[in-house]
């Protein structure tokens, strides 16, 4: 069993990757489709000021070190031990709940590594694909407070979870997979499980499906009104939708479409939701109408700018959960990351996973803290702003504040010397307007050429800003 574990473990760090290159990952969509309830629009612009979140992945894949929940799928690009019998590797997959006992758990390390980064909103991992829930469900046994940690005081995770984030005023998010592969409503155990949908026939099985829906129905209904007040409902396992709604860039991912609809009544579910959580921001993945709010492509950022709202979600290492030894982005990488990401008007939700323990590791803590402390110095030109016509120019990013401040975000290469004269084109300050350099928040020297704008920086910054991340200047 030792090897077979190894072996997955060394396997999951390359799944990530063979996932993206199977098109499983979600793409940039041109479509969307603005909310009509006041409140939901509402809330919607105060997600849009928030700019950048986490995301975390903790469940257990965590116990092994592999990728969440995919293993289980028997599909092309899924890698396993071969020495290993599918069903064997299954009860052997489903069997990780006894083992995961995470006595370290420890939520409030979470939250504050998340403030200290200078994030503003969290979604966190109710149930994966996997339908191991994070929450004390009365729908299921198969659920973090019916194995080792049942004892444990915290044994209902998602509650202290939230409850963490919100003591450090966090808006809430809620990640829940419509797709449950445990659920015998979902996989039914008569057949074999050939990929990643319902397999079984649910025109002929309509009593099955039914109950399916009633259960996904149920869960949400516990999320919604036993857990505090939510600000987002994140729906993934955007395959089970509705048939009519699958598009060419749903057959992108390159998965099996089933001839049937694997709609679960999402106008029931979202009704439901609201009528207990006013304002809920319902974000069904992929399935492009009234149901998402907003949009989320995954692990990329849009080649073009959108002001219709967006939000790339991306990982702090190599994997979204746990695994040993991944390689974690560098502080100045994320920075760009979120500096593009916001110039072209989404935010930046980035993926951190807790170790099977309870707890982050001391390196993406530290990297929380080292992104926190360029945006405590630059977050001005950050939050609560929105795009500018002229975006980008070379490595110079554009947000525009609320008063209609420009701010240019020139962003720094990793380990070189700063020039002492920093240049863009366009967003030409007016004539005699003071330029503000942010984390000083001292006026520098400039001028312009056309469009062509040339800022000076005193020698004594040079050589303090050696491996900053970028400058933000503000006029």
């Amino acid at each position: 069993m030792l090897k077979k574990i190894l072996t997955s473990v060394i396997l999951s760090a390359s799944l990530q990757f063979t996932a993206s290159a199977q098109g499983n990952i979600h793409q940039a969509s041109t479509e969307y489709q603005y909310p009509t309830d006041p409140l939901v629009k509402e809330k919607l612009e105060t997600w849009r000021d928030q700019k950048f979140g986490m995301i975390i992945h903790w469940g257990l894949y965590a116990v092994p070190g592999i990728i969440e929940s995919w293993e289980l799928c028997s599909e092309d690009w899924i890698n396993r031990d071969s020495t290993q019998t599918y069903d064997d590797y299954k009860k052997w997959y489903w069997g990780l709940n006894k083992k995961f006992n995470p006595t370290n758990f420890n939520p409030d390390q979470w939250a504050g590594a998340a403030k200290d980064a200078g994030m503003k909103y969290v979604v966190f991992t109710t149930k994966h694909h996997d339908g191991f829930s994070m929450f004390d469900t009365k729908y299921s046994d198969f659920k973090i407070s019916n194995g080792p940690f049942a004892q444990n005081p915290k044994s209902d995770v998602a509650k202290y979870v939230f409850e963490a984030f919100r003591k450090q005023n966090f808006m809430i998010g809620a990640y829940f997979s419509k797709p449950d592969w445990h659920s015998e409503y979902f996989w039914w155990n008569r057949y074999a499980t050939p990929d990643r949908n319902a397999n079984y026939d649910i025109r002929k099985n309509p009593w099955r499906w039914n109950k399916f829906k009633e259960f996904t129905y149920n869960q949400i209904q516990e999320l919604m009104t036993g857990y505090g007040k939510m600000d987002i409902l994140w729906l993934d396992g955007g395959w089970v939708r509705p048939l009519e709604t699958v598009t060419d860039e749903v057959r992108a991912w390159g998965a099996a479409i089933p001839a049937f609809s694997q709609e679960i009544d999402m106008p029931k579910i979202a009704a439901m939701a609201r009528k207990n959580q006013p304002g809920l921001l319902v974000v069904d993945r992929t399935v492009h109408g009234e149901f998402e709010n907003y949009r989320t492509p995954e692990q990329s950022i849009p080649a073009t700018k959108s002001d219709t709202p967006w939000e790339s979600c991306i990982t702090l290492g190599g994997a979204w959960g746990y695994v040993p030894n991944d390689n974690f982005k560098s502080a100045t990488k994320v920075v760009h990351t979120l500096i593009e990401v916001v110039a072209k008007g989404g935010s930046l939700l980035l993926g951190v996973g807790p170790g099977a323990d309870g707890t982050l590791n001391d390196i993406q803590v530290a990297r929380l803290k080292e992104i926190g402390t360029w945006l405590n110095a630059n977050g001005e030109a950050i939050y609560n702003t929105r795009t500018t016509d002229i975006y980008r120019d070379g490595e110079t990013f554009f947000t525009k504040g609320k008063d209609n401040s420009i701010y240019a975000l020139v962003r720094l290469p990793e380990d070189q010397a700063i020039s002492p004269t920093i240049t863009w084109t366009g967003n030409v300050p007016a004539k005699g307007a003071k330029v503000m350099l942010l984390s000083e928040k001292v006026a520098v020297k400039w001028k312009a050429e056309g469009d062509k704008v040339s800022v000076t920086l005193p020698a004594s910054f040079l050589k303090k800003y050696k491996n900053y991340p970028s400058l933000a200047f503000k006029y």
